[in-house]
């Protein structure tokens, strides 16, 4: 009887600090030689509690690497209009390089106006159409951070993209689409699937790296998981529980990203860095 697998964990949290020292160091550099300090602004509608606590979270990780924090509270009822002209006027901001809206915003605003009112060069999130369409399309521009952060982590552990099967479970456009985007780009072969896609765990089985970004506790059973793939948990549901049923995953992938400690800390670290190479692009224009 053959031992059981216990799969590598994939330390985000590790990799993520090492890249916020190479950010400070970055955005140390730059302010030394234009007298500049990179900025960014976030953006909140509204007192959600988690929201609230996010924005917090990255104004303290922008101060620990050097980085300005300017913060835009609106009003719960504030309009698409009304949220669309407060990021107009960041975005016309010289001494503002990157700017995040924070979402959700609530029903009543189009989110999707609220994005593309984001300065191209200054959409460090990554979330508009036009960092879209440079994912697309392998062109310059500012990733999607969470996809942006599973990418860093494949390469951290040299995981081989090229003529794998890749099969992303979630279709959101800051999320499942760009990191299948992302996963295309390098040569990786990718399936889409989603919280409707018949017999999920057929699909998943064939992978041979899984990423899961739908929203849906433990929607990845363990047995579903090919022996020896690389499966990124980017879902964070109630309970710190992501969309792989984390245990029973571990003795047949392997490698796994915990759930927190893997994908998450991977996102502000990639926002906090395109933040400074913002700064840097906008300062040599």
């Amino acid at each position: 009887m053959s031992p059981t697998r216990t799969a590598q964990l994939m330390d985000g949290a590790a990799l993520a600090r090492r890249i916020g020292e190479e950010t400070a160091a970055k955005a140390a550099d730059l302010t030394r030689r234009t007298g500049v300090v990179p900025c960014l602004a976030t953006v909140l509608v509204g007192e959600d509690p988690a929201s609230v606590t996010y924005v917090r979270m990255k104004q303290a990780r922008s101060a620990k690497a050097g980085i300005a924090s300017r913060h835009v509270g609106l009003p719960a009822a504030t309009t698409t209009a009304e949220l669309v002209e407060a990021i107009t006027t960041l975005s016309r901001d010289p001494r503002v390089h990157g700017i995040l809206l924070q979402h959700p915003v609530g029903p009543h605003v189009d989110e999707r106006a609220a994005f593309e009112a984001i300065a191209p060069e200054k959409g460090v999130d990554g979330v508009t159409t036009h960092s879209f369409a440079a994912m697309g399309f392998g062109l310059p521009g500012f990733v999607s951070c969470t996809p942006g952060g599973i990418m860093r982590l494949l390469d951290e552990y040299g995981v081989g993209l090229a003529g794998k099967h890749a099969v992303v479970v979630g279709r959101s456009a800051i999320l499942g689409k760009p990191a299948g985007m992302l996963l295309l780009g390098r040569d990786a072969t990718v399936t889409y699937c989603h919280s409707r896609t018949a017999d999920l765990a057929a699909i998943v089985r064939e992978a041979d790296i899984v990423v899961a970004a739908v929203g849906r506790p433990r929607l990845i059973r363990g047995d579903a998981v090919k022996p020896g793939a690389v499966v990124i948990d980017a879902g964070y549901n109630e309970g710190n529980v992501g969309d792989v049923d984390f245990d029973a995953a571990r003795t047949r992938a392997r490698l796994i990203t915990p759930v927190p400690g893997g994908v998450g800390p991977m996102t502000i670290a990639v926002l906090l860095e395109q933040t400074v190479d913002a700064a840097a692009r906008q300062l040599r224009q």
